[in-house]
């Protein structure tokens, strides 16, 4: 009977909030991690974790054990990490929540040659744009893009994109040329998440905020750029949705206005000891990505 024996899976309940998430996050079933943990609980001869059909909760005894622990197996595996130095095996399983051009563009490949250098690291990757709970649903980190609202998640910095606002010429010709954000009040604007859009005064550099309106909304950037394209509207996006060349029926406007500060971002769960792995691909991306995208 080793030491360590269910202490693994039973942090990981507790950080995930539940059976299935841990199961996810450690690439086994959820059956697996119930039978370790009850296995600990009948080598301790206390219940840990109070189970219902929705619930999964530390008893008084748990949170009293997990305080105890939780500092020694993160301890244990960052000793072990320097003491390997940078011998340290790259191993395990990493899930990443991301979705968008960017991230086919520019995540997956530098994440796909991350794990040609690790042999031993598994990498899931989840292209979906709806919004989620990392640690309920076992994901190590997340890609996000533009302004980042309150969720107790660690935000890193990856990449700043530039935006551009554009429509196509014959819009343009029927409908006038905006020469200031507060003229698109009067265009039709295609959205796509926000119908707030943020520039720069060019002189004072303060944020300008216009709430916009359209006839065309669409979650999907590549829908946003063929109503542009087709005359709908006015397009305000990352200029790496425009594709390697912008399209020519596609005209730039409000130059010098458009918001410098947009970004993407690597968030994550705080955690006091990150894993190695975790760490390691997200340094990784950082490196990679901060001179790759287009600025």
């Amino acid at each position: 009977m080793a030491l360590w024996d269910g202490l693994e899976e039973f942090l990981m309940v507790v950080e995930t909030g539940g059976f299935t998430a841990a199961a996810r996050r450690l690439g086994v079933s959820a059956s697996h991690v119930s039978r370790q943990v009850a296995r600990l609980e009948d080598r301790l001869g206390v219940k840990l974790l109070a189970r219902s059909t929705r619930v999964v909760r530390l008893t008084d005894a748990g949170r009293d054990y997990h305080a105890r622990v939780a500092g020694l197996v993160a301890g244990l595996e960052e000793a072990n990490q320097s003491a390997a130095g940078d011998r340290a095996q790259i191993a395990g399983r990493i899930r990443v929540s991301a979705a968008g051009p960017f991230a086919e563009q520019f995540v997956a490949p530098a994440l796909a040659r991350f794990a040609s250098l690790h042999p031993n690291l598994s990498v899931t990757i989840d292209f979906n744009s709806r919004l989620l709970n990392l640690t309920e649903e076992g994901f190590d980190f997340a890609i996000r893009y533009g302004q980042l609202t309150e969720s107790g998640l660690i935000a890193r910095r990856l990449a700043t994109r530039r935006m551009v606002c554009v429509a196509a010429r014959g819009y343009l010709d029927r409908h006038g040329r905006p020469t200031h954000p507060a003229d698109l009040r009067h265009h039709q604007c295609l959205i796509t998440n926000n119908d707030r859009w943020v520039f720069r005064d060019p002189g004072s550099g303060d944020p300008i905020e216009i709430r916009v309106h359209g006839r065309w909304q669409a979650n999907n950037p590549h829908a946003v750029l063929s109503a542009a394209r087709q005359g709908l509207g006015v397009m305000y996006a990352p200029e790496i949705f425009l594709g390697a060349k912008r399209p020519p029926e596609l005209e730039p406007i409000l130059q010098g206005y458009e918001d410098p500060s947009r970004a993407s971002w690597i968030v994550y769960p705080e955690r006091r000891h990150l894993p190695l792995r975790v760490r390691r691909a997200m340094d990784f991306l950082v490196e990679e990505l901060g001179d790759a995208v287009p600025d």
